[in-house]
């Protein structure tokens, strides 16, 4: 039996609805002040100074396998709060919460692997979040949108390495934005018409999984919003590489950016 750890956004209600398609409707939680959005699912509500009963629950239940979709905030730990069966988590748990983004995930994957659970990527469920490479949309990336992928793709795999964000917008060269903590929705918005910087016009977003990342967890994601989000930041279109990064609502998304005439070009051989 599959759980479903499930946070904010579209991911967490595409899953559900795919395995209940195949007639295997999995057990769904989410973090306590975390909730996740499934029409007709009430989930199981669980807190992390609980995480240790949580685990032991999801056992009781039968569980076997669990899926992480969503965004979710990093919880503040309450001590005194703390359950008998979490406190042998502590030590993994400090470290988790005082890690960077993908240190902290390492960590949490450590510990429910720990438990007996194997974890499974929400690609694995629904192979269509990934697509092929190729661009997706009417439009198709010129010579200098390709050579910002290039540069983009450098930048993010420096941010990767000191593992912060996962996207970054370029224009002719020139890095305009880099993500950090408020995310690619927030990045983007903070270009969003006269908050854009003088310098060249158009450019790309760029955004992929960091270096070395556990493709099981926190792959980025993009989807109708992003598109629009691109378009009012004055940017030409999206690049992302092929197997890097889930498009949620694929054909709404790819309809978003014929609208508004931007690219969307998923970059790899082929």
């Amino acid at each position: 039996m599959l759980a479903l750890i499930a946070g904010q956004g579209r991911l967490p209600a595409l899953l559900y609805g795919a395995l209940a398609e195949q007639g295997a409707a999995p057990h769904v939680a989410e973090l306590l002040e975390h909730p996740a959005d499934i029409p007709g699912v009430t989930p199981q509500v669980f807190r992390v100074e609980h995480l240790g009963s949580f685990l032991k629950s999801l056992l009781e239940r039968g569980v076997t396998e669990v899926c992480f979709a969503g965004s979710i905030a990093r919880p503040a730990l309450d001590p005194s709060a703390i359950d008998a069966d979490t406190m042998p988590l502590v030590p993994q748990m400090m470290a988790a919460l005082s890690a960077g983004d993908d240190g902290a995930l390492r960590a949490v994957l450590s510990i429910f692997e720990g438990a007996g659970l194997s974890v499974r990527a929400a690609h694995e469920i629904l192979p269509d979040l990934l697509p092929a490479p190729g661009s997706l949309s009417e439009k198709s990336p010129s010579d200098r949108d390709r050579s910002d992928a290039t540069r983009g793709a450098a930048i993010v795999a420096a941010m990767g390495a000191a593992d912060t964000g996962q996207a970054c917008v370029v224009a002719a060269g020139q890095a305009l934005a880099i993500e950090a903590l408020g995310g690619t929705d927030w990045m983007l918005s903070t270009l969003a018409g006269e908050n854009r910087p003088k310098g060249p016009s158009g450019g790309i977003l760029f955004k992929a999984a960091k270096p070395d990342q556990d493709r099981r967890i926190d792959l980025p994601v993009i989807g109708p919003e992003t598109v629009r989000l691109a378009q009012q930041a004055g940017l030409g279109g999206i690049v992302i590489p092929a197997g890097d990064v889930m498009i949620l609502d694929r054909a709404e998304t790819i309809a978003e950016a014929d609208r508004l005439g931007l690219f969307l070009w998923v970059e790899g051989p082929g």
